[in-house]
């Protein structure tokens, strides 16, 4: 138990590595729009490509799990993850800051599907959940991050020293911070998986789940802001603030999400949360003023917190692969925060972004009948290394 407990403080870690890179990135988005001088338009081109990258590649990581073990696969491809980061920046135009930001997305999807695999992994030898706490690491690394990426904006940095140095610091150290993960490999009559694949039966309507959640957290997100100011008539400032809000609900519900999902089990948690974020919806929906629209955006990001985070666990039992399993979960969600935002602004354009929250209510509500699919399955068992066998 002792390897364990070490793992879980080093999972953590990673998923703090890998949220600081994003939280890095994104707080200079500006600074590549002014730099390369793109419209807002040519941007949101652009700000898609991570998340196909990502959807392209998750498929691989499977593969690469399953030649290099966790470990190993988790510790470079986290590396690679960090070392991505200094791309956007060098981009001299659109086609090239396009490319960069594939391979962005592409390495952090790899990423993610691994230390996910190991995340489960550990959940199932300590015998309690942890995964809603990971992910929690993974928002307050970003949350972190964000901070000193403000502070250099503010200091008018250029983008390209910060990234580069971020990215050295960060790949450095991932190194020792994957030192202490669990090296699990797979049995060995356990067949590749292939290197391109459709996500597996099992994983499909876990990945609903997901893609529920997800929808309402890339809605939220990316128009909760434009909602209070063009529905309710706030401020610039008060609009700016909600996002920051229910950016920082959902990282404390993660990380006190272990504790609910542990009293409650998984699949009432996700009942639970879907019931809160479909009354948060609806008070978004009804919203005439910032002070119901914004504990309404809150209660969203509370009761869908922990959901992909049960999701990813929920995978990493559903079969004998758990990289594969959570690789197709990962692809129906990245593919769920892709085309949630264009969907909220076409419904608002065909009628108004009230209809459009409507919407994410209703997914929300979903949630709740639709939460047995995470119900706990015995894990498929695979080759134990010597020294680190499940604990009795």
């Amino acid at each position: 138990m002792k390897d364990v407990r070490r793992a879980r403080v080093s999972i953590a870690l990673v998923f703090a590595v890998h949220g600081a890179v994003t939280g890095t990135f994104v707080t200079r988005i500006p600074w590549i729009q002014d730099h390369l001088g793109l419209s807002p338009g040519r941007l949101g081109l652009a700000l898609v490509l991570p998340a196909v990258g990502a959807s392209l590649a998750m498929p691989l990581a499977g593969r690469i799990v399953h030649r290099y073990g966790e470990r190993a696969a988790v510790r470079w491809l986290l590396t690679l993850w960090c070392l991505s980061l200094a791309l956007p920046a060098l981009a001299p135009n659109l086609v090239t800051l396009c490319l960069a930001l594939f391979v962005y997305g592409a390495t952090a999807g790899m990423a993610d599907v691994a230390m996910n695999a190991q995340g489960v992994e550990v959940e199932e030898r300590l015998g309690r959940s942890i995964m809603s706490g990971l992910h929690g690491m993974w928002s307050l690394g970003g949350l972190v991050a964000s901070g000193f990426g403000v502070l250099a904006a503010h200091q008018q940095t250029d983008a390209r020293v910060q990234f580069a140095v971020t990215a050295a610091v960060l790949a450095l150290l991932a190194q020792p911070v994957c030192a202490g993960l669990l090296d699990v490999r797979p049995a060995a009559d356990e067949e590749a998986p292939p290197r391109f694949t459709l996500p597996p039966r099992a994983a499909l309507t876990i990945g609903l789940v997901g893609f529920c959640a997800v929808f309402a957290e890339g809605a939220s997100m990316d128009w909760s802001g434009v909602y209070l100011r063009d529905v309710t008539g706030s401020s610039a400032g008060t609009a700016a603030a909600c996002y920051s809000a229910f950016a920082a609900t959902m990282a404390v519900a993660r990380l006190a999400g272990d504790a609910v999902v542990r009293r409650l089990g998984p699949v009432r948690t996700v009942r639970l949360g879907g019931a809160t974020a479909a009354v948060g919806g609806l008070l978004v929906v009804l919203a005439g003023t910032p002070y119901v629209a914004i504990p309404g955006f809150a209660l969203i990001g509370i009761g869908i917190a922990v959901v992909v985070p049960l999701a990813f666990a929920a995978a990493g039992r559903a079969g004998s692969n758990p990289s594969r399993s959570i690789a197709g979960v990962a692809t129906i969600t990245y593919t769920s925060g892709l085309v949630a935002p264009a969907i909220v602004g076409g419904i608002a354009q065909a009628s108004s972004l009230t209809v459009s929250f409507a919407v994410v209510a209703v997914l929300a509500a979903a949630l709740v009948p639709s939460a047995g699919a995470l119900r706990h399955r015995r894990p498929a068992q695979r080759e134990q290394v010597p020294g680190l066998e499940p604990a009795a």
